[in-house]
């Protein structure tokens, strides 16, 4: 980048990078203590770009979020093999099949995991704001992309239901009680607080859980 002359990168970067935490839901000034490979390896390039700027006068943005969800009208979402929760669901609410939810003894609103969705339209233009902030001179940011409440996998459940109009019955999905109070959290750290982004990037609406998953069919 700096052999081209580049002087504004914006970075796609996680909330892995805050490995367990210490206070939910997470501001972008908690301590970033990643406990995987994936988190370690976006940290390494998180810590390395104000040395670019000092050294190059590159610019940047990162940008820390965690689930990213839904589809496009253009593009779906489809993993070989699909292990995300919406596409799951949804493709079982679809075949009138089963769905296994593990975990209902969460210390949580309705006793399932809770996970901060963040739809790919809002990722997507969560970076063009950034980009355009960069361009028009504003300084680097790190930032958190989220809603910072997040769903339950319950209330992910009842919006499929609702827009699939009830393709599937309570009888095809199977519900273990094995959450353990050492997983919650983990779990609730995948809410992040979204203040930076809303301010800085001039955010104002983030597409709801139902809208993902009208998207995603």
């Amino acid at each position: 980048m700096a052999a081209e002359s580049v002087r504004r990168f914006v970075f796609s970067s996680t909330c892995a990078t805050y490995g367990e935490p210490v206070e939910t839901p997470i501001p972008e000034t908690h301590p970033q203590r990643p406990i995987n490979a994936y988190g370690e390896t976006k940290l390494a390039i998180e810590r390395a770009l104000p040395h670019f700027e000092r050294a190059y006068g590159l610019r940047s943005a990162a940008l820390r979020y965690f689930n990213a969800a839904g589809a496009t009208r253009q593009h779906g979402e489809d993993h070989r093999p699909e292990t995300h929760l919406i596409p799951r669901i949804l493709k079982a609410a679809l075949q009138n099949s089963g769905i296994t939810v593990f975990g209902t003894d969460y210390s949580t609103r309705d006793q399932t995991a809770v996970r901060d969705y963040v739809h790919v339209e809002d990722l997507a233009d969560a970076h063009l704001r950034a980009l355009d902030r960069l361009v028009q001179g504003g300084s680097s940011l790190t930032c958190n992309l989220g809603s910072s409440t997040g769903a339950t996998v319950r209330e992910v459940l009842a919006v499929a239901r609702a827009i699939t109009g009830g393709s599937f019955t309570s009888g095809s999905i199977a519900f273990w009680g094995n959450g353990r109070a050492s997983r919650v959290t983990v779990i609730l750290s995948t809410m992040v607080l979204s203040y930076l982004q809303l301010r800085l990037l001039g955010r104002r609406r983030l597409i709801t859980t139902e809208e993902q998953g009208h998207e995603s069919l």
